[in-house]
């Protein structure tokens, strides 16, 4: 398992490393270059100083090296560690300093030049002088200088022996106070119940920290939601349950004890109706149980709309011989690109819902839309009330209307399932006409549809 804090901390101490390098490397060019600049300065001022001594014609050149400051032997100060020679024009060794070699400093007449003498390289300037017919020559050895660049470094680099470890602890520190909100938010989700579902505190939650509280409330406000409506569904399906249930009990202890052949047929007929009517609800309660698992359909498939219906309407002959059953030719020419067993699902409990709400028998109608993309289909029951045409499809809804084999999930499960398939489901009442009519309209799927394919 990977350490945010130790993440961090070493994320935190190769960067503050790399800083640190980094500023010593600039500060040693940079140091460097100044000392260099300084040196060679220095070196031209004593150069110079020794030859206007010796122009003056009034000191000699061994009394005016000694006068210039840095070249007398004190080898604990840089100063005192210039080299000075003083030759004549023709080539004669006239004075030097003490500690200078014997050899030639520089071949050049005047100005900066390095050579290698007696093994060591020297940072030599020179002054030529010709009235008093003399070259001076001062200079230092480049290995000095590497020292006093190289013991400026090291003043740099060994406090951070001392100075890394106590901000490597400080880091540490700061990363544990920084994180705390993290810990204080696991600390109070391990200690709640596993029901509780109520959101985070975030009053003092850092601003980093918030898009996580969020989620996390959000989350457990779906997960509420989902926990009320399956207490909500488990609930409305036990009473719906209880009903039929009880009905069977009865319908069967009449069915026992009834001598009368006609009361014995009566009571086991209401107890097939009872069974149709509990087959149906548990049916239904799978089929929105199903759909509930998938957030979106799957991949679909060409359907002939007209092909689907004749099956369905195959499947679902109506008791009732009053009830005819129409569609029209249309139909079995219009094709959609959809889920088959979910759309199959919407037009059953559609077409099932209009034959449950006809008992006096009448005609559904089954027929394409004005625009040609989408499928109307009426009936010609009692209608729905104005007021209860928004409710319809919540669960369990069943209305002033409602038959004795309803359940209250039929159109429940045509608005989900039509969601699933990206269409538009609307529901009105006729105009001018007893009857229901209701219209899946497939225009806004396809259109999803093109300008997915279609790409950004």
């Amino acid at each position: 398992m990977t350490s945010l804090r130790k993440r961090l901390f070493l994320i935190l101490v190769a960067a503050t490393g790399a800083i640190w390098l980094s500023a010593v490397v600039w500060i040693y060019v940079g140091a460097k270059a100044e000392v260099e600049q300084v040196l060679d300065t220095r070196l031209q001022e004593a150069a110079r100083m020794v030859s206007s001594l010796v122009g003056s014609g009034e000191v000699a050149a061994s009394r005016a090296i000694a006068a210039v400051p840095g070249l007398s032997p004190e080898p604990a100060s840089y100063e005192r560690q210039l080299s000075c020679q003083v030759w004549s024009l023709d080539g004669r060794l006239v004075a030097r300093s003490s500690g200078a070699p014997d050899a030639r400093l520089a071949e050049n007449a005047s100005g900066f030049s390095d050579r290698v003498v007696e093994g060591e390289t020297w940072r030599v300037y020179a002054v030529e002088n010709v009235a008093t017919g003399v070259r001076v020559m001062v200079g230092d050895r480049l290995g000095l200088r590497e020292r006093l660049v190289a013991d400026l470094i090291k003043g740099l680099i060994a406090p951070a022996f001392l100075i890394v470890p106590l901000l490597g602890l400080l880091i540490w520190v700061s990363l544990g106070r920084g994180l705390r909100p993290l810990n204080a938010m696991a600390d109070q989700l391990q200690v709640r119940a596993a029901d509780d579902m109520s959101p985070i505190a975030v009053g003092n939650v850092p601003v980093e920290v918030m898009p996580l509280a969020r989620s996390l409330n959000a989350l457990f406000a779906k997960v509420e939601l989902a926990r009320r409506h399956e207490r909500d569904v488990t609930a409305f399906a036990a009473h719906e349950l209880r009903t039929p249930l009880a009905g069977l009990k009865t319908q069967a202890q009449i069915a026992i004890a009834a001598t009368d052949p006609a009361m014995k047929e009566g009571a086991l007929r209401q107890i097939l109706v009872s069974v149709d009517r509990t087959t149906r609800l548990v049916r239904q309660l799978l089929a929105i149980a199903k759909l509930d698992a998938h957030g979106v359909a799957p991949d679909g498939e060409q359907v002939i709309v007209g092909d689907l219906l004749d099956e369905i309407i195959a499947a679902l002959k109506p008791s009732n011989t009053a009830i005819q059953v129409d569609v029209e030719p249309a139909l079995h020419s219009f094709r959609v690109r959809a889920n088959r067993e979910i759309l199959s699902l919407a037009l059953r409990n559609l077409h099932e819902n209009a034959l449950q709400h006809m008992p006096g028998g009448g005609t559904v109608s089954w027929r394409l839309s004005l625009d040609g993309q989408g499928v109307i289909v009426e009936d010609e029951g009692p209608g729905i009330p104005d007021d209860e045409l928004p409710l319809v499809t919540q669960r369990f809804f069943r209305g002033r209307h409602k038959t004795v084999a309803g359940t209250g999930l039929g159109l429940a499960i045509v608005a989900i399932a039509i969601n699933r398939l990206s269409a538009r489901f609307s529901l009105q009442n006729r105009d001018g006409r007893r009857g229901v009519s209701a219209t899946i309209s497939f225009e806004e799927a396809r259109r999803a549809k093109e300008d997915a394919l279609a790409g950004p």
